[in-house]
């Protein structure tokens, strides 16, 4: 069983739990999100195993935090669409792990009464094969709308040829290609845990 739900990802000078934007979660929700160790410059990852927060929401957090943000919706560690959002109102999104992408955005005819059954058939795999296909087709349009978003955020120009590589990558869980994508678009890794002697 993987792992279901979002990671935030923003600057802040307090705890980004602390943003306003998180108001809304309830005292139980909020115990149970996890907060990652942060990177250098105020960059915080947020980790919540709940369906109470979503991208709809990143425009009142860009605005609290007055920082580009993104966050990465994780469907069972197979597949990741993530969105970000500049302080310019521009927005970007990827879908990770295109070939689970592609396979979840077949839909189903409205006749089918088995879904496995459709999900078995040749049809279903060319549907998905042609949606795989236009994925992979904007990954360099998807790499140079990031690429433009990590520099509003101030970090170096990364290697376009290396965020296109994390982006059609195939890591066995999609959190860790998310991670792999900040990484490669230039935001300073996290710092390691001090080592206990």
């Amino acid at each position: 069983m993987g792992f279901w739900g979002h990671f935030i990802f923003a600057r802040s000078e307090q705890p980004l739990l602390e943003a306003p934007v998180f108001d809304g979660l309830g005292q139980d929700q909020k115990a149970e999100v996890h907060t990652l160790r942060p990177r250098p410059g105020g960059w915080q990852t947020l980790q919540l195993d709940t369906d109470g927060w979503g991208e709809d929401k990143l425009p009142a957090l860009v605005e609290c935090t007055g920082a580009p943000a993104c966050t990465a919706w994780i469907y069972d560690s197979d597949m990741a669409h993530v969105t970000g959002l500049g302080t310019d109102g521009r927005q970007w999104e990827a879908w990770l792990h295109l070939d689970m992408a592609a396979a979840l955005k077949v839909e189903d005819p409205e006749d089918m009464d088995d879904s496995s059954v459709w999900w078995d058939s040749p049809e279903f795999a060319e549907a998905a094969r042609l949606i795989r296909a236009e994925l992979d087709a904007e990954v360099p349009d998807v790499a140079a709308s990031a690429i433009a978003w990590a520099a509003s955020a101030g970090v170096a120009v990364p290697d376009r040829a290396r965020i296109e590589e994390v982006l059609r990558s195939k890591e066995v869980l999609a959190e860790e290609v998310f991670f792999n994508l900040l990484d490669a678009l230039g935001f300073p890794a996290a710092a390691e845990p001090p080592s206990e002697h």
